[in-house]
């Protein structure tokens, strides 16, 4: 049965509503690049006892190539099996849609079936597509699950959209969300004028994508112009590659976010504000910037695998690892930014996860 957004368990809403952490939940592989199970399940764990208000799976990080393994639905199945298992308190589950769209409206079908609240769209295999063939794509998925848009950045095969696709797009019904990932001001902005131009601020929540910016996106408001009137909207959270490490960290960092905006009125001080330089130098280093983001997934599954997360760094493709330097760049992150992770914690509950 489809899934309409006023079907979604009231404390779910609320929780997408108010802003978390999302974390897109990697890919555990054995030396074999055979899906490891236990540690798979060690990663969902991890995620839960971190504080992450949700999990998004079958996305880029889970590597859409799982697809074509036929992985999609166990993966998307051990996800959420294992988060039920592990905590009765509300979570967001988010599924990964690709492709063409009986492929997408598939995928949004087993995703429903397997209890899954939301679906976030990728757009990359329609790039060449016109405006209005996309927004016929996402009005055709909506009618199975309820939307996260996903502006995806170039450099990984997203297309340029502009404002006025975002206001189609956040006036579609079943819209729950935009995942905001451009890595581009102007093109972030271009998100927030869309919805402010749908009066769809209240409905659509606006998560950050954007790995260069993460904690100014939470931290600052975006104000665009409406009938000649101001109108701010904030990022109530964030879906991101990144926050799949060092997550009871990032947890820690959007509640004091938000602690800081409810005390000062608004503001934030110097010294939160000066953490997103911090934060994105890690990014950097973890999503191999310095190669165009080609070893992004492996920089990951290096941080996890250095926590014991992880076994290895493996891809299900095996042309796909650490960039030239990559691991260079991570050791010094770990060297200058070492106190923003949580590896204390890991060693502290890593026996239980995986046990």
């Amino acid at each position: 049965m489809p899934l309409n957004r006023s079907d979604l368990p009231a404390d779910v809403l609320a929780l997408l509503a108010q802003g978390t952490v999302i974390p897109a939940h990697p890919l555990a592989l054995d030396a074999q690049r055979q899906f490891d199970r236990r540690r798979q399940r060690g990663l969902t764990r991890y995620y839960v006892d971190a504080g992450a208000g949700g999990l998004a799976v079958g996305v880029h990080t889970t590597q859409f190539s799982i697809r074509e393994r036929g992985l999609y639905e166990p993966v998307l199945r051990a996800a959420i099996e294992d988060q039920r298992a592990w905590t009765s308190r509300p979570m967001a589950m988010v599924a990964g849609l690709c492709g063409g769209t009986a492929q997408a409206r598939a995928e949004a079908q087993t995703a429903v079936g397997l209890g899954y609240h939301a679906g976030l769209l990728s757009l990359a295999a329609l790039a060449s597509s016109s405006e209005d063939e996309l927004i016929a794509h996402c009005e055709s998925v909506s009618q199975e699950i309820p939307l996260v848009g996903f502006y995806l950045q170039t450099a990984v095969g997203g297309p340029i959209l502009s404002s006025d696709f975002w206001r189609r797009f956040a006036s579609i019904p079943n819209v729950l969300a935009i995942k905001v990932a451009p890595f581009d001001r102007y093109r972030t902005i271009d998100v927030v004028r869309g919805v402010v131009d749908a009066r769809a601020e209240d409905r659509v929540f606006l998560y950050t994508g954007n790995d260069d910016h993460i904690v100014l996106d939470l931290a600052l408001p975006f104000t665009a112009m409406r009938d000649g009137e101001p109108v701010t909207v904030r990022f109530r959270g964030g879906l991101l590659g990144h926050w799949s490490v060092w997550t009871s960290s990032a947890v820690k960092q959007l509640a004091r976010i938000k602690a800081e905006l409810a005390a000062n009125g608004g503001m934030l001080s110097p010294e939160l504000l000066a953490l997103d330089s911090r934060v994105t130098d890690s990014n950097a280093a973890f999503f191999d910037v310095r190669n165009n983001f080609a070893g992004c997934i492996a920089g990951c599954h290096e941080v996890l695998r250095r926590q014991g997360l992880l076994e290895g760094i493996w891809c299900l493709n095996s042309a796909e690892g650490l960039g030239a330097g990559q691991a260079e760049e991570i050791d010094r992150v770990y060297r200058l930014h070492g106190d923003l992770g949580d590896d204390a914690f890991v060693r502290a509950n890593l026996a239980r996860w995986l046990d």
